[in-house]
């Protein structure tokens, strides 16, 4: 488990944004249940790929004219639980961290592994999102 002093301000860069932390598996499940979509950040320490991850999530969700019905986030390798229960509805996906999720009713209907997020610039990583929110959340 990573300590607490360098995942908070990770974790802060979203919650300070709109998302809502899943800390247990009941949160997850809590998250996953509602009707609509759900945008879910499985953030990390990857500062090669967390770094350009957690921008461009934000960058997409500010700059979208169509947004998710709801923002969630998990620490990987600190909402430990939390994390494994997601990684179930991700299935048949590998694990993977950062990554980012938009699910519609429950349903994963679009994921950015972290090998899609390698590389790329935020500006990237949100236009990407924008389509995916174009597609699935009207």
């Amino acid at each position: 488990m990573y300590p607490e002093e360098i995942v908070l301000p990770m974790k802060e860069e979203l919650t300070e944004n709109g998302f809502a932390e899943m800390l247990s598996p009941s949160d997850v499940e809590d998250k996953l249940a509602i009707e609509g979509t759900t945008l879910v950040v499985i953030n990390s320490v990857c500062g090669c790929s967390a770094g350009t991850a957690r921008p461009g999530v934000l960058m997409a969700v500010h700059n979208s004219a169509i947004k998710p019905t709801q923002l969630a986030t998990s620490f990987a390798g600190f909402d430990v639980d939390a994390v494994k229960k997601l990684r179930e509805h991700l299935l048949p996906y590998p694990p993977s961290s950062p990554s980012i999720a938009l699910f519609k009713n429950g349903e994963v209907v679009h994921f950015i592994e972290r090998h899609n997020i390698e590389g790329r610039s935020a500006q990237m990583i949100a236009e990407n999102l924008i389509g995916a929110f174009e597609q699935y959340c009207n």
